[in-house]
């Protein structure tokens, strides 16, 4: 589970931005025959308002839907700062089905001499997650998937999947898996802005491990602004969400997804009966997007936007607190050039009003064209129009990096270097390549800097040159022949 602290801060300036917000506690983190559209793709759903509870609880939506709710695990590294020779060991998956004769050949060796200075022990994480498309789209958070080297979907028959992250945009805190299957179970998405508050909602998740949990509870507020979230207005309910929940999803009583859990209010860590989930329709933008091109684009009119108080709407002549009050602008940018000025105060935007500055953000974002829109900004104690257009902001790449992938040594996930003559006699045939660093595939398999590469499925090691032909014939797992010391193991690998 990720920990964010909200504090008062200007929201997204040069994107654009809302006001300074009051100082607000932690924020942490939570971590069936459905409809289906005729392509394969959850289909937007026909009926969003049913309201009404039905005799047997959620028992039935549950029944229909959970199917295609799914856990997922990560596997990783992450940094830390410092380290010494006493660090802790690294942690082995597996290391229990190792042969006790050869287990100290995994453990043992601390980090000084293990690893690289500055990287940590094997990260593991839960979350939840949904299927989207019969073919293996899933859509979960993105801090569930962050740093992570290996992704399993486990879903509730009990089937497993090794995942590949399509991509994931922090922005949204949205995150697209795929795994390889076919005739897959999917949700029904839902309208978010259908959704009253007071009605009743559920989530299906994987808290603290458990899969497949069920919670209940009911819509508390819409279009919930949380500083460090510039275009995502939240849905708040007081579902139980722990972690693990996160990315999992919030259906309505018609079994509609129209949310996807995300963050919980928190002093202790735990729920305390203020969940926050990013609705449906951001969430299926940002994948569509990512599958598409494998960016997210988002419009931008670079001023930055401040809430509208009692006392500043009392000093410019409104009726009531309501608007974004332009605090700064841009030179040169789309809302220069459009004639805003400071101390406007905008009122609509493409004739869609604005209550709160957050709202804002999320309207310039969606218009990702060069079109210039409508905006009414209130100035002089008067309503006055103005017509300005958008740029894109930075069209930051967040599909998955595969330039390791493409390398056949990449896929192994080691840096080597040759037996220097005097550790040549002490390596039992003398060849070998020397482990620099250990990363990825090999790191999961407990490979270690220092290790000492003999051989690859009975093939010897020379050079990095016979290293990389040896990966790029393999399949999808090889057998090394592993040299630690004076021992000697080999050590199956999964390439993928």
């Amino acid at each position: 589970m990720k920990t964010r602290t909200l504090v008062g801060a200007l929201l997204a300036a040069g994107i654009i931005g809302g006001g300074v917000g009051a100082a607000i506690d932690p924020v942490s983190s939570a971590h069936a025959s459905p409809s289906v559209a005729a392509a394969g793709v959850a289909a937007p759903a026909a009926n969003p308002n049913a309201t009404t509870l039905p005799l047997n609880g959620f028992a039935e939506l549950v029944k229909r839907h959970g199917p295609a709710v799914v856990n997922v695990s990560v596997e990783g590294t992450r940094r830390v700062s410092g380290g010494g020779d006493d660090d802790n060991e690294i942690e082995i998956p597996g290391l229990q089905q190792i042969p006790p004769q050869f287990r100290d050949f995994f453990k043992g060796l601390p980090r000084g001499r293990g690893m690289p200075r500055g990287e940590a022990p094997m990260m593991r994480g839960q979350g939840s997650g949904f299927i989207v498309s019969q073919d293996g789209y899933i859509v979960t958070n993105a801090h569930v998937v962050e740093n992570a080297d290996y992704v399993t979907v486990r879903l509730t028959d009990r089937r497993e999947f090794r995942a590949k992250v399509v991509g994931a945009d922090k922005q949204t805190d949205i995150a697209v898996l795929k795994i390889e299957a076919r005739s897959l179970p999917t949700v029904t998405l839902g309208k978010s802005a259908n959704a009253n508050v007071g009605e009743w909602v559920v989530a299906i998740g994987s808290p603290f491990g458990f899969e497949n949990s069920v919670t209940a509870g009911i819509v508390s507020a819409k279009a919930r602004s949380l500083p460090d979230a510039n275009y995502t207005q939240f849905i708040q309910t007081d579902v139980a969400v722990n972690p693990g929940n996160s990315g999992g999803p919030l259906f309505n009583l018609a079994g509609e997804v129209i949310g996807i859990n995300s963050q919980i209010y928190s002093r202790s860590g735990g729920f305390q009966g203020i969940s926050f989930a990013i609705p449906i329709e951001v969430a299926m933008n940002v994948k569509d997007q990512i599958v598409k091109s494998g960016k997210v684009s988002r419009g931008r009119i670079g001023v930055t936007v401040q809430e509208v108080n009692a006392t500043l709407a009392e000093s410019f002549g409104l009726d009531r607190p309501r608007g974004a009050l332009v605090s700064s602008i841009e030179q040169g940018g789309p809302g220069d050039k459009g004639g805003l000025k400071v101390g406007d105060i905008i009122m609509k935007y493409d004739g869609k009003p604005i209550d709160r500055s957050s709202d804002l953000p999320v309207l310039v974002a969606e218009n990702t064209s060069d079109r210039k829109v409508p905006i009414e900004v209130w100035r002089d104690r008067k309503s006055t129009t103005l017509s300005v257009g958008s740029t894109q902001g930075t069209r930051e790449r967040v599909a998955a990096n595969d330039d390791d992938k493409a390398s056949p040594q990449g896929r192994l996930g080691v840096a080597v270097r040759p037996l220097q003559p005097d550790e040549r006699s002490q390596v039992k045939g003398g060849n070998g390549l020397v482990v620099e660093q250990a990363t990825g595939a090999a790191r999961r398999a407990g490979i270690r800097r220092g290790d000492v590469l003999i051989s690859l499925n009975g093939a010897p090691l020379k050079s990095a040159e016979d290293l990389q032909e040896r990966v790029a014939k393999a399949g999808k797992s090889a057998a090394l022949l592993v040299q630690r010391e004076d021992q000697q193991l080999f050590v199956a690998v999964e390439l993928g």
